[in-house]
């Protein structure tokens, strides 16, 4: 169960459009289960450096949760995130806002921002089940379909844990707002919808194994259109 609330820092607290961040934690989880992939900002070799990756997520690790983050262990932003306070980002579009003037129009959106010291795992039970809540968020029950990370590769593989305490979520929904004296404007505003939709699984040509339900399940919960 989390204790603390949503933006205890002056890091996380919103300076700008104040009303579109969120309180609760509920919608940090929310923020986090809808998406598949982040931004890891860290400083490396005193050049900020941003990089889209994969994570996973433990809300029952630590009082607040914990996301993991993966690599190789010669990937330089594995390397220097243990040694300094590193920033995550989720962002989800869910429109495109159309106004009648070019300075209203806007985008509706979901977006995480999560600062800390996260920790490199070198606990190999820990390490493991890092990498198989990475795995689980992309296609949730992937990790007991599969052959599992021999001593080998969980050597090659970095794992970083970052609490989920210092954390802010913002968004945005809803229609145009237009000033008033544009309202009689001729032109059309409005709100183009936008989402994740998967493509039917294909299967891979060497393999002859039946598409399994947990392929089938994730794909249909992500809009998948039928083959035609």
């Amino acid at each position: 169960m989390t204790t603390t609330p949503l933006s205890p820092t002056t890091r996380t607290k919103l300076r700008r459009e104040k009303e579109r961040a969120a309180t609760e934690r509920s919608a940090l989880r929310e923020v986090l289960l809808d998406g598949m992939f982040c931004h890891l900002g860290v400083i490396v070799d005193g050049t900020p450096l941003v990089l889209p990756t994969a994570y996973g997520v433990d809300f029952d690790a630590g009082a607040d949760g914990t996301l993991y983050l993966h690599g190789s262990v010669a990937a330089r932003s594995v390397v220097a995130s243990p040694d300094q306070t590193i920033c995550v980002t989720i962002t989800h579009t869910d429109g495109l806002v159309l106004a009648r003037s070019a300075f209203h129009h806007s985008v509706n959106y979901r977006s995480a921002v999560i600062f800390g010291v996260p920790r490199l795992l070198t606990d190999a039970d820990e390490k493991l089940h890092g990498l198989n809540r990475i795995v689980d968020h992309l296609v949730p029950g992937r990790s007991t379909e599969v052959r599992p990370p021999n001593r080998k590769e969980l050597a090659k593989t970095s794992v970083l844990a970052l609490s989920l305490t210092e954390a802010s979520v913002k968004s945005r929904s809803g229609a145009a707002n237009d000033d008033e004296e544009d309202l009689d404007l001729p032109h059309w505003t409005g709100l183009i919808p936008l989402r994740v939709v998967a493509g039917p699984p294909i299967t891979n040509p060497d393999c002859n194994v039946t598409v399994p339900r947990h392929i089938d399940s994730r794909a249909n919960n992500l809009g998948a259109a039928a083959l035609i």
